[in-house]
């Protein structure tokens, strides 16, 4: 293993993210908020001190860059982003608890939401902007933004196993013949996104600051939020608006590369993206004459079409924003709410999940072993928009199904033993928000709760949970395999 490469990477990576802590370290100047300006400076020191240093002894590295490495290296780059991105909220004091702080921190990277604080305003403008941008951060992938601004020479397939290994979905396809060049134009797709979001937000008459974080959230599909009372605060418009962005931002991203280059029918004839906007639209027609006059903001139709549509598009793309709290629904309602919850956004978007065409090649896998023990002799093939899939990639969504539902099954069983006393309900759907980087859960997890009150070892399992579901299992999978280190 190419030891050297991984350590210049960690090096890069932590000097992008000491570089990306300044506009915060302004914010909170301009706002006087004494305690996160000093824990803004500390932590950049320290991070170009530790980047500077990894930097030396990486020295003269070989740009040889094999799978094994890429996996390897996505989920070190991740778990060290997260540790020194907790350090501005537990050196500033406002989360006391470096646990608690190192939780909300992956929760922001991997665009959970999932959150400890009951009070986040009381965090101040500084670290409550660190916080909404490391949704955006993680939304498509650090190391997929290192591939897109930093020139990387050499072969071995570098940017390949990057990409591959911190990308979601079944497969990672090029969208232009270099793996960078692939990398620059999503980030492009995604920034124009975004802004689009924020110019739309402030046509709403949201503030400016609270735009700018919301859209990093929707684009992220992240959902931490900026005010203690939630987004039940902000206009229709504002919600309807927020509704249309996380439904664009759970598509995949190459689709809208097609769009651009005026290439309709792929678009129209991708089966993932049919299947997504079936379900969403079903899924709201459902829910809304479920809840229709249940609660006192379903009493008129606008109303009950608004909630619904927004719940549904903020579970689907496990953004996790809410305007209501869903654990108060019937449990028809909810039923649907856990079922999109586990299912997730489409492969290549920021959304997180199982993910659409996971589901449907799960389908059709089962389809076709159902008809091979009544025809044993035929061969039938697999196909997805029209083309083959390979065996690889039905054997590899096969194989995350397994890790997927036994990793949930271990962390469920550690937070049982929570000496809080949770109920299974809290437990099980603490699992599969953190899991599915969805945010709120259900009971006492539900969108207006948080999950302060689960004991350090339930936090931790849940912060590696949520850097599973961000990364797909097999990145942090890796580092625990010893046979990762061997030759």
């Amino acid at each position: 293993m190419n030891y050297k490469i991984m350590v210049k990477i960690q090096s890069w990576i932590l000097f992008i993210e000491a570089a990306l802590m300044a506009p915060p370290l302004f914010i909170a100047m301009y706002q006087k908020e004494a305690q996160s300006v000093f824990a803004f400076a500390v932590t950049i020191l320290i991070t170009f001190i530790l980047s500077g240093f990894l930097g030396l002894i990486s020295k003269g590295a070989k740009n040889k860059f094999y799978a094994k490495e890429g996996l390897v290296c996505v989920g070190i780059a991740w778990i060290v982003m997260c540790l020194m991105g907790a350090l501005p909220f537990f050196i500033s004091g406002k989360i006391p608890n470096y646990v608690d702080a190192f939780f909300e921190t992956v929760s922001g990277f991997t665009t959970t939401g999932a959150s400890i604080l009951s009070k986040v305003e009381y965090l101040g403008k500084g670290l409550l902007w660190w916080r909404s941008f490391t949704h955006w951060l993680g939304g498509m992938g650090v190391l997929v933004f290192f591939l897109a601004i930093i020139p990387v020479s050499g072969s071995g397939g570098f940017s390949l196993h990057i990409l591959r290994a911190e990308s979601t979905g079944p497969s990672v396809n090029k969208t232009l013949p270099k793996m960078r060049e692939s990398a620059a134009v999503l980030y492009i797709l995604y920034i124009g996104l975004t802004v689009l979001d924020f110019i739309f937000l402030l046509i709403g008459k949201m503030k400016v600051f609270d735009a700018c974080c919301i859209a990093f959230g929707t684009a992220g599909t992240g959902g931490f939020a900026v005010l203690d009372t939630g987004f039940a605060t902000y206009s229709h418009f504002a919600q309807n608006v927020t509704t249309v962005f996380m439904l664009l931002f759970g598509v995949n991203f190459s689709l809208y590369f097609f769009i651009v280059l005026k290439k309709i029918k792929p678009v129209l004839k991708n089966e993932e993206l049919r299947v997504y906007l079936l379900v969403v639209l079903s899924s709201i027609i459902l829910i809304a004459f479920n809840i229709y006059g249940k609660t006192a903001d379903t009493m008129r139709v606008s109303d009950t079409i608004r909630h619904s549509a927004f719940q549904v598009a903020t579970v689907i793309t496990t953004t996790g924003y809410s305007t209501t709290d869903f654990a108060q629904w019937p449990s028809f309602s909810q039923a649907i709410m856990l079922v999109l919850m586990l299912m997730g956004a489409s492969a290549g978007s920021t959304g997180g999940g199982m993910k659409v065409a996971r589901v449907i090649l799960l389908f059709k896998s089962l389809k076709r072993n159902a008809h091979k023990l009544m025809h044993p002799n035929e061969v039938r093939v697999i196909k997805m928009n029209n083309q083959k899939v390979g065996e690889q990639t039905v054997a590899n969504v096969n194989a995350y199904l397994a890790a997927y539902v036994i990793l949930m099954i271990l962390s469920f069983i550690v937070l049982s033993l929570d000496g809080k006393n949770f109920s299974m309900t809290t437990n099980f759907t603490a699992v599969v928000a953190t899991f599915n980087n969805i945010g709120p859960g259900f009971d006492q997890v539900g969108p207006t709760c948080n999950y302060g009150a689960y004991n350090m070892i339930s936090k931790l399992v849940m912060s590696f949970d949520m850097l599973f579901g961000r990364l797909e299992i097999f990145p942090i999978l890796a580092l625990l395999i010893p046979s990762t280190y061997k030759k």
